[in-house]
């Protein structure tokens, strides 16, 4: 019986931090496995040459689009299986009207976004990062200005999620040990999963009058582009506090800085619009924000993610249900 053709399309720099050894010798049992032998992820020049004869295949962050003339060549592709944050941009009609099963190992690539979305929630509300600079200029708990940095706990804080999305759960779970009263703004969000979830279900302008924290966990989109407006950043209560590891285009950037100017508000930006900031955005320099070059997310060990690939190939070849599959209609609620 012939060995069915897997193709990795990631680019061999990638292999280490996407692929555990295990990972690597769990496909070669199932498959003959070919390989894009370049660095870098894989161009459409590259998968035209690679596709061609694999019934499944592994994608990654910047490897190019499976567009037409890609699924077109590979004309015995019935499985993708992408390691990212997002696979909506990888994708094309193509794939749907081939019925080419398409799943993500971006679940839980989530858990790491949620753990780094939980430390800046607890730093933040402590207001680590301004006391940290304030005692390196040579002030204490007692110094004049200490009443507009005042430190405050997680802990009985309420905490809004703007988006239920797998990295929005994670966070929720995570907050179980804080004792957080947890609201939600999701449209796509029932009464009966909120109450699963222990959250109380709000519209976000609610969301934004009661919460001490606020974090954003919806993709962008034409409905959510700007979501946090000047009237709604201007909504928030003084001393709150804005995480955003989602998407810089959730808010509006030039609002969010005058907000920010006033001195009511702190927010922690793991994603800007654009990304990086300019070298003379106030938001490189105000007091008030702190701004990471969006690392949220695993850095140098994603082998969970590549675990998870290998499994959605297996499972695709052996004809069994995938454990995470990404359907056209899901397309809205991803980023």
């Amino acid at each position: 019986m012939t060995r069915p053709v897997v193709a990795i399309t990631i680019g061999r720099s990638n292999y280490t931090r996407m692929f555990g050894p295990d990972a690597l010798a769990r496909l070669d049992e199932l498959a003959t496995v070919v390989h894009h032998e370049a660095d870098g992820p894989a161009d459409k020049d590259a998968l035209l040459e690679l596709l061609p004869g694999a019934r499944a295949c592994i994608t990654s962050w910047g490897v190019a689009p499976l567009d037409a003339d890609v699924v077109a060549a590979a004309g015995s592709l019935e499985a993708m299986a992408h390691m990212g944050s997002s696979v909506k941009r990888f994708l094309s009609d193509a794939i749907w009207e081939r019925e080419i099963r398409v799943t993500s190992a971006g679940v839980t690539l989530a858990r790491d976004v949620a753990e780094t979305t939980l430390g800046l929630m607890i730093v933040g509300r402590k207001r680590i990062w301004p006391l940290g600079r304030h005692v390196s200029h040579g002030g204490w708990r007692d110094s004049p200005t200490w009443d507009r940095w005042d430190a405050r706990e997680l802990t009985r804080s309420t905490v809004g999620i703007v988006g239920a999305s797998n990295v929005g759960r994670h966070v929720i779970e995570l907050l179980a040990p804080f004792e957080t009263t947890i609201l939600v703004a999701d449209p796509f969000l029932g009464d009966d999963d909120a109450d699963a979830l222990g959250v109380e279900r709000v519209e976000l302008d609610e969301l934004i009058d009661r919460s001490d924290v606020v974090s954003l966990h919806c993709p962008e989109n034409e409905q959510t582009r700007h979501l946090l407006n000047a009237d709604m950043l201007a909504r928030l209560r003084d001393g709150a506090l804005l995480v955003n590891t989602a998407r810089g285009g959730l808010v509006d950037e030039a609002a969010l800085i005058d907000e920010l100017s006033t001195g009511r508000i702190f927010a922690f930006l793991d994603v800007t619009d654009p990304e990086p900031p300019a070298l003379d955005s106030p938001l490189r320099r105000l007091d008030n924000v702190v701004v990471t070059p969006h690392i949220a997310g695993c850095i140098e060990n994603c082998n969970r993610m590549g675990e998870l690939a290998v499994e959605e190939v297996r499972r695709a070849l052996a004809g069994e249900p995938a454990v995470y599959e990404i359907r056209r209609d899901m397309l809205d609620r991803i980023a």
